[in-house]
């Protein structure tokens, strides 16, 4: 779980998610990771407050290098630990925790699942960029995915670790496109499994703060050079 600037929500999220590791799996070993991506606010005092006296949580707190920095950090710390599933999810509650369960019940059929925002309670400037983005990927890749950036998946760990060796260096925008643009061209069924989103009330959306047409010509970019090396990538995941 990825966190910048979440001071409003990120105590409630926190303890939603740490209570439901605890209920879902009271005989395992399982732990929230959150990176804390230079918050300005008071998410890190917040944090290491909870980190203090939640057991089941692991708080990293690093430099500010954008979302999918986090992420890939996140995805590198739980294979540090030798997680046997990693979910990754993000922290401005806007997500349901028992939606979980629609993902881990499909954890024997593929290493790689997603969730899909059927109904997205998200500002036009985002949703325009999935439909962007949704649209290159099939003409680019043939293959069609319909949340290929949503932060709510579930992938087997020793799958993961197969695809972070292919990550594209160096690291790109939004790497959650590319892992699931590789998990699906390696034959794994993402299934794109409705999910739902609720309103965001508190925090701001970074990603407002770019230039629309930057974002999107930047991660053209990226997945048109990508194309060059995904069959090798590909070979590589399946071997």
């Amino acid at each position: 779980m990825p966190a910048y600037n979440e001071q409003d929500c990120i105590e409630k999220v926190v303890y939603n998610w740490t209570s439901f590791l605890k209920t879902k799996f009271p005989n395992d070993n399982t732990t929230l990771i959150v990176i804390n991506d230079g918050s300005k606010d008071n998410t890190k005092v917040l944090l290491d407050k909870l980190d203090a006296e939640i057991d089941n949580l692991t708080v990293v707190n690093q430099k500010n290098g954008g979302h999918g920095n986090a992420v890939v950090n996140g995805y590198r710390k739980a294979l540090e630990l030798g997680s046997e599933y990693v979910f990754q999810t993000d922290s401005d509650d806007q997500f349901v925790s028992d939606d979980f369960d629609k993902l881990w019940a499909k954890r024997t059929q593929s290493q790689f699942i997603l969730g899909y925002r059927q109904v997205r309670h998200d500002a036009g400037v985002r949703l325009f960029i999935t439909k962007f983005l949704r649209g290159t990927i099939s003409a680019v890749y043939g293959t069609f995915i319909m949340d290929s950036n949503i932060p709510f998946r579930l992938i087997k760990g020793t799958f993961l670790q197969k695809l972070m060796n292919q990550l594209p260096n160096p690291e790109p925008f939004a790497p959650n496109i590319f892992l699931a643009v590789m998990a699906k061209k390696s034959g794994q069924e993402l299934f794109d499994i409705p999910i739902t989103h609720k309103d965001r009330e508190t925090g701001t959306v970074s990603i407002v703060k770019w230039n629309l047409w930057k974002v999107c010509i930047r991660s053209f970019k990226e997945l048109l050079r990508f194309r060059l090396e995904l069959n090798d990538k590909v070979k590589a995941i399946r071997a």
